[in-house]
């Protein structure tokens, strides 16, 4: 059981905001000490896997140079502008959207999307620039509240999606997970019951997007509110 202190690690670190993959390689190296390994060991089984899958890491070694030299060049502000023609469009919205297709995309094994090659550089600001649009500014409370959602629609659409198809290892992780146990659960059904929760999703986003364009505009509606009671100066 001590041989879980890894997991420990791992929620503590990210619990105080450490950076990533320290807290995962050094969760690495305590679960293989305390599995009784030696250091070398346990040093030579971190490298070999980093090397095995390198190639993993190249599209986000290639895709962040990319999205430096479009924001550089004004991508955000094209979005912005561009999501501010468009009639209705709210923060909510957009980033509803956004989560279905990103589940969508899961759906079929297409890794369209990501943090740093649609959120931040594209779905963000039109999420800001429609808010800016029908509330007359954005905050840096607001701001704030939505980014933390632009990053939950790319989490959220992503995981509850990708257990459908069986080309992704989650389904193969499900699977072997029953097979070790002992229960037998053919690949069908595991997919099967991963749909009603996909769904379950869409529709919790819905609810909470709502929930945040209304948010917005309390905020917005409040400095408004106090300007009139004031009245203006004389």
């Amino acid at each position: 059981m001590i041989k879980l202190i890894g997991l420990v690690v791992v929620a503590v670190g990210f619990a105080f905001r450490m950076n990533p993959l320290l807290v995962v390689v050094a969760a690495g190296l305590v679960t293989g000490l305390v599995a009784g390994l030696p250091w070398h060991e346990v040093v030579t089984m971190l490298g070999q896997f980093f090397v095995d899958n390198r190639w993993l890491t190249l599209p986000v070694i290639l895709m962040v140079p990319v999205v430096g030299l479009l924001e550089r060049h004004g991508l955000q502000e094209r979005m912005a502008t561009l999501i501010r023609r468009a009639a209705g469009a709210t923060a909510g919205r957009v980033l509803w959207i956004y989560q279905v297709l990103r589940g969508l995309t899961s759906m079929v094994g297409m890794g369209i999307g990501g943090h740093a090659s649609m959120v931040r550089p594209l779905i963000v600001p039109m999420a800001e620039g429609a808010t800016a649009t029908k509330l007359g500014g954005v905050t840096d409370q607001a701001r704030a509240q939505i980014r933390a959602h632009g990053a939950a629609a790319e989490n959220v659409g992503n995981f509850f999606s990708d257990d459908i198809v069986v080309a992704v290892g989650a389904v193969l992780l499900i699977k072997a997970f029953f097979d070790n146990a002992g229960v037998e659960v053919p690949l069908g059904e595991i997919k099967l019951w991963g749909l009603p929760t996909a769904l379950c999703v869409i529709a919790i986003g819905w609810w909470r997007y709502r929930r945040l364009d209304a948010r917005l505009a309390r905020a917005a509606a409040k400095p408004a509110a106090a300007r009139e009671v004031k009245g203006p100066k004389r």
